[in-house]
């Protein structure tokens, strides 16, 4: 058995352990990073990345079919699924050196290919290696969250971790779950010549602000995705290429392929949680500078029970390298953290929703809104289905909510006033070049301000004072 000793041993390779290695590495730390599956964790080879191509495959399809309004004929698509999933497998190799082995044993860092456990409150086993550490650091994801649905257990399905894999185009693809994964999916499968049934328990995009994600809703269904909300699933039967789905209110969905994609769950299972004195439930139980119960582990994304997009891991990296690089004080926030959901139109989140600023600001509470059909640039390209809304307390913004084409580029002025306490004003003073999409920014803060310019009594009497006395 080798015993190593380091300063920071970090358990899982995907974004949040990949940034804290390299960035300790790089400051000088010695890093150990313990990863058994594939470099790169979920985001580039299951999640964020592959769906990101697969959506571009669908929309290059869906462009062929809407040229009519600008002169071009629309014609149907020759879809190729199988070399569409090509595209997504070169996405994944071209970003992959990036996040590989051989890269971050360039900058130094001590990679071991296998399973780490801890064996006691100081040490991690991986394989026939034992590592000691003045600090571990536990990043091990999460993975899919398979609900246990009866007859599940006896049919073929798919979760995010294997749809990119399959080769063969679906005839009927049903997707157990509205959440930002199922939508992504089945606007794409549709897209690309599927029929396409979602099927929701409670409310499809739920953690959304209702009116904006109606809006996404509706474009999905007039692309012929059918979505079944309140429809919670009560057995599933069949075999590969018939099954059915039953749910708790009597209705029966058919078709031939089944992706479930009902949420995460934390990957705690084998880490030798509590021989290392490590507090959890379903996920790792950590303070606001995302220590451990173990004062010596730190847990970063979505192991945590954070929210679990992969910028929040990076994030994370960064504060617990200021902890345990710098011994300075560093916690954890969410408040400034943006979310995109990247269907067509695309849904952007960041800070307090219209119904949380509600409940939490009461009357002090302003909503400014602007819609996508007032912006130039969004008629040229006829991208006029979208809105913004930002929630406003005494000049300063806490919280944006955005629906419409490159809402996810669109939301991150708003996490950048969030994450830095600016005030309508500083959004206001910007200058965006004409004409873009970024003017729909400056024109929701000009909103806030037009009523205490234009409609201002105080405002049209200093006015007129000074008309009267110039010379």
């Amino acid at each position: 058995m080798e015993r190593i000793k380091t300063d920071i041993c970090i358990i899982g390779a995907g974004s949040g352990g990949l940034s804290v290695a390299a960035g300790a590495a790089q400051m000088g730390a010695r890093v150990v990073l313990i990863e058994a599956g594939k470099m790169g964790g979920d985001c580039l080879n299951y999640g964020c990345v592959p769906s990101k191509a697969l959506l571009a495959a669908g929309k290059h399809a869906h462009d062929m079919t809407t040229g009519g309004p600008f002169g071009i004929t629309p014609m149907p698509p020759q879809i190729d699924y199988a070399a569409a999933k090509d595209h997504v497998a070169r996405v994944i190799e071209t970003i992959a050196p990036v996040d590989s082995q051989e890269r971050f044993e360039g900058l130094g860092v001590h990679v071991i290919r296998a399973r780490g456990r801890f064996i006691s409150p100081t040490e991690v086993q991986a394989g026939d290696t034992v590592i000691r550490a003045r600090r571990f650091v536990i990043a091990t994801g999460s993975s899919p969250f398979v609900p246990p649905v009866p007859g599940l257990d006896k049919v073929p399905y798919e979760t995010n971790e294997t749809i990119f894999d399959l080769r063969e185009r679906p005839d009927h693809l049903l997707v157990v779950g509205g959440g930002p994964i199922g939508m992504e999916m089945a606007q794409a499968h549709r897209r690309l010549g599927c029929d396409v049934t979602v099927i929701e328990g409670f409310k499809a995009l739920g953690k959304d602000d209702p009116e904006l994600a109606a809006i996404v809703l509706d474009r999905l269904r007039a692309e012929g995705v059918e979505i079944a909300e309140d429809a919670m699933a009560r057995e599933i039967r069949g075999r590969a290429g018939a099954i059915e789905i039953e749910t708790a209110d009597g209705r029966v969905f058919a078709g031939t392929h089944l992706l479930m994609a009902v949420g995460r769950k934390a990957n705690i299972e084998g880490l030798g949680l509590d021989e290392a004195a490590i507090e959890h439930d379903r996920a790792i139980r950590v303070d606001a500078g995302l220590r451990t119960s173990n004062r010596r582990v730190y847990a970063i994304g979505d192991v945590a029970g954070s929210l679990q997009f992969t910028h929040m891991a990076g994030y994370h990296a960064g504060v617990i390298i200021r902890s345990m690089l710098f011994a300075l004080p560093s916690k954890a926030r969410t408040a400034h953290i943006p979310w995109a959901t990247y269907t067509d139109p695309e849904l952007a989140q960041v800070g307090l929703s219209e119904t949380e600023a509600r409940k939490r600001h009461g009357d002090r509470l302003e909503v400014v809104r602007f819609a996508f059909a007032e912006n130039d640039r969004a008629i040229a390209t006829g991208q006029t289905e979208g809105l913004i809304k930002v929630m406003v307390v005494k000049g300063r913004p806490v919280g944006a909510s955005i629906v419409g084409a490159q809402a996810g580029e669109l939301i991150q002025i708003w996490a950048l006033a969030l994450a830095n306490g600016l005030k309508m004003s500083a959004v206001a003073a910007m200058v965006a070049p004409y004409p873009t999409l970024g003017e729909i920014n400056k024109r929701a803060a000009g909103a806030y301000f037009s009523p205490r310019l234009f409609d201002s009594a105080i405002v049209r009497n200093v006015v007129g004072f000074v008309q009267k006395v110039l010379p």
